[in-house]
């Protein structure tokens, strides 16, 4: 996967959902690149990373491909930071490897079975229909769905939005982007995440849009009642935290990251 670094100091990783990429964090990481060691990846078939044979719903896979970043980067322990899919990849590293991270933050956690994809995705999510509709689905999505819910600030975030299209840009991308939102069935990928939040004994901090239309608000706090070491924080944002209000994102990570230290 590829992956992005920035500045200097304690190790944080960000991942993003899906259909976005490392991008998803540069107004956070602008805030943060003065006391931390930011890194953050491109999933599978996103951003600049090429697709794998098992995409993104085999979440173990995803964990363990984290862990070689973590060793081959030589860091002994960070910071882990996800939103939406990111979020369930980063409990399921959290479950597995949970020596290794300080502390954990989840954004508009995408973490239970009840998850019901984006309307517009679950066109395509479909067999047949899904390839038939494929190329108007794509357009209506980046054209309009994507830039509306991104543009509610007064930051120009078109850039952004250009880097998450660019893997679903050109006579196949339509194609590509059904294949990325096929990642399964939510019940049988997501359903194993409610038994691993108890078992997270690293703190915890869930952030929660107070104008998500995309993850219910009852996510985050079910979440929150699960994890032991953990607390809801809203955001004046819509879905795309990071990106809505990344300032308030970063101020409370810093607060978050502080009390590790201290610690």
């Amino acid at each position: 996967m590829y992956l992005l670094s920035r500045g200097s100091g304690y190790p944080v990783l960000f991942i993003h959902g899906i259909p976005t990429s490392s991008q998803l964090w540069t107004g956070v990481i602008d805030q943060l690149v003065g006391r931390f060691t930011c890194l953050a990846v491109d999933l599978p078939g996103l951003g600049k990373s090429p697709n794998a044979g098992h995409g993104l719903k085999e979440l173990e896979a995803l964990a363990d491909r984290i862990e070689q970043i973590r060793v081959e980067n030589k860091i002994d322990k960070w910071h882990v930071v996800g939103h939406d899919a990111g979020s369930a990849i980063a409990v399921h590293y959290a479950y597995r490897f949970q020596e290794r991270v300080d502390r954990l933050a989840l954004l508009s956690p995408a973490v239970f079975p009840e998850l019901k994809p984006f309307h517009l995705f679950r066109i395509v999510r479909k067999p047949v229909i899904g390839e038939l509709l494929a190329p108007a689905v794509n357009a209506i999505f980046w054209n309009l769905a994507m830039r509306s819910a991104v543009e509610q600030g007064d930051a120009d975030l078109s850039s952004a939005v250009e880097d998450f299209q660019a893997p679903f840009s050109g006579p196949l991308g339509a194609w590509r982007l059904m294949s990325i939102l096929r990642w399964g069935n939510p019940r049988e990928v997501l359903g194993p995440i409610a038994a691993m939040l108890p078992q997270l004994l690293v703190p915890t901090l869930i952030f929660q849009g107070s104008r998500d239309q995309a993850i219910p608000e009852t996510f985050a706090h079910r979440a929150s009642a699960l994890i032991p070491q953990s607390k809801v924080v809203m955001v004046d944002s819509g879905h795309f935290i990071p990106l809505n209000n990344p300032g308030a994102v970063a101020s409370e990570l810093l607060q978050f990251f502080a009390g590790a230290a201290s610690a």
